[in-house]
């Protein structure tokens, strides 16, 4: 569990090569972590993460397997985790942006997205929020996007998936409350990050370092959303109330 100062001793990162992700356990006092898990399917992108924040001085920094569709495997992974030892904080950051115009000309492709960034994570989440709510404390930083605020058309198989995380995020927080358990839902706008090269940068972008400073000073607070960088949230909303033939011709 957290440490006397409140700081988190253990950590499981679902998606385990998110640049986002490893940056907030880079934020994370270094001298406070003995358990890092870095769940995903094997690659060099892991190998690297593995070495990159074992070389930052991160203590007991491991990779494991793990699969987003392989919801069928979701109870036994996550029970493998945390019988090894209670987690105080679990990421779920993976993620797949997904091409929108090839996936609106092969609903196919529209499908592992949403199976990859929704279904997935509605998986996996219940099973952490199970265990969570057993060991009577920790948190679960879900990864959402202000993209599911609301639906672009360039983008709203992606968006979607976002929107339905996001509610879902929500809703887990609230069957939480009063376990000792939490969820954190992280909104960022544009961030700097492999998944996002060579796309044109959008107000506000910001690097994947920054996000991280929110997320770990968030989870100090006890907060249960946040928009990352903070004023988006003022963005979102008034985006949000736009008349939908005015939003039509926002830019793309």
């Amino acid at each position: 569990m957290n440490d006397a100062l409140g700081e988190p001793q253990s950590v499981l990162v679902l998606g385990g090569t998110s640049e986002i992700a490893l940056a907030t356990v880079r934020a994370f006092p270094r001298g406070r972590l003995r358990r890092v898990v870095l769940a995903a399917r094997p690659s060099n992108h892991r190998d690297a993460a593995v070495a990159s924040l074992t070389a930052a001085g991160v203590s007991g920094v491991v990779a494991v397997d793990f699969d987003a569709i392989d919801t069928a495997g979701h109870g036994a992974f996550v029970d493998s985790v945390f019988d090894s030892g209670d987690v105080d904080v679990v990421l779920l950051a993976f993620g797949v942006l997904g091409d929108q115009l090839a996936a609106e000309a092969d609903p196919e492709l529209a499908v592992q997205v949403a199976t990859t960034n929704y279904t997935g994570a509605v998986s996996v989440g219940l099973h952490v929020a199970r265990r969570l709510r057993t060991q009577g404390h920790g948190t679960l930083v879900v990864f959402s996007s202000v993209a599911g605020d609301r639906a672009r058309r360039s983008n709203f198989i992606y968006g979607s998936t976002k929107a339905g995380l996001d509610a879902f995020a929500q809703g887990l927080g609230d069957a939480l409350h009063g376990t000792g358990a939490s969820v954190l839902v992280v909104r960022p706008g544009f961030v700097r990050t492999r998944m996002t090269a060579g796309m044109p940068e959008a107000p506000m972008t910001v690097e994947a370092s920054a996000v991280a400073t929110i997320v770990v000073a968030s989870l100090r607070k006890g907060r249960e959303t946040v928009y990352a960088p903070g004023p988006l949230r003022f963005v979102m909303a008034a985006l949000k109330t736009l008349p939908r033939p005015v939003f039509r011709r926002m830019p793309r």
